[in-house]
């Protein structure tokens, strides 16, 4: 299988390199080249090739708020806005450290869906009020407060099994 991305082509190897690598970066390469049945300096050729090419962009911990003790509340903010002013939103948003997702959707409208965090309701609030309600282009803000969280994951790159393989 191979995936194209803007010139880059990632064969097989690449996406069950990328797919170890998700499910813990910390694996040396000697760990990643065994579990994979290849050498170890073939792992790092292809992880810094990847890193070089952006497709690898960083290495991150994934912190449990709720088990580090952290209080925050989380916000589905959908932002509704003038056309010609949606990108200049939508990027005015992402700068916002509050802010930790961007989206724009196209539906009936263009709509800017941003996830917001903040220590509690009063500052969540005042955040919208004071600092995107205010952006040039920002017609009106529907915000939806997350109460419980199901399932929080990113994506994970699952290679597609052959016919001939088992599951």
């Amino acid at each position: 299988m191979k995936m194209k991305n803007r010139g880059n082509v990632l064969d097989d190897l690449d996406l069950r390199i990328l797919q170890v690598l998700q499910e813990n970066a910390k694996q040396t390469y000697i760990e990643t080249g065994r579990h994979l049945q290849v050498a170890h300096s073939t792992v790092h050729d292809r992880i810094k090739k990847m890193e070089e090419q952006g497709i690898i962009e960083k290495y991150a911990a994934i912190v449990n708020l709720e088990k580090a003790g952290a209080k925050y509340i989380t916000a589905i903010m959908t932002v509704f806005t003038d056309p010609k002013e949606s990108e200049s939103v939508a990027e005015r948003l992402s700068k916002f450290e509050e802010i930790i997702e961007v989206f724009t959707s196209l539906s009936e409208e263009l709509l800017i869906i941003a996830k917001v965090v903040a220590e509690d309701q009063e500052r969540l609030h005042s955040f919208i009020a004071h600092s995107v309600a205010p952006l040039p282009g920002v017609l009106r803000i529907r915000t939806s407060i997350i109460t419980k969280k199901y399932k929080d994951e990113m994506f994970i790159f699952k290679r597609k099994s052959s016919p001939n393989e088992s599951l």
